[in-house]
């Protein structure tokens, strides 16, 4: 099993939750974060003064999926989410060593869907 992390824009998530709705993950967790990367934040101009945000809105998309699955998921993030532009993200996988459903106590790949 793999944990996949998606940092994307918030106005992508919606569209990303449907396109991982339709390629057969209902199931994902997201939480709104703050961060930057390479462009340090922004400058913004606000009654003609200047001033800089450093802690740009991100969403953090988490998926885990069975070993079989992480390319096809992959690919759908980088479909609908990617612009471009400096900011659009990056993925994340990682192993997972094991999963548990706690209503019925399955484990591993039988936890997941």
């Amino acid at each position: 099993m793999k944990r996949i992390e998606a940092i994307i824009k918030p106005e992508k998530m919606e569209q990303l939750r449907l396109a991982l709705e339709e390629v057969g993950y209902p199931g994902l967790m997201i939480t709104k974060i703050d961060g930057h990367g390479k462009q340090k934040g922004v400058t913004r101009q606000w009654r003609g003064r200047e001033y800089k945000i450093d802690l740009l809105p991100k969403a953090k998309v988490e998926v885990i999926v069975p070993d079989k699955d992480v390319k096809k998921i992959v690919k759908a993030i980088v479909d609908n989410v990617h612009t471009g532009e400096v900011g659009d993200g990056k993925i994340f996988v990682s192993d997972v060593i094991n999963a548990v459903r706690i209503r019925t106590s399955e484990e591993g790949d039988a936890a997941l869907l």
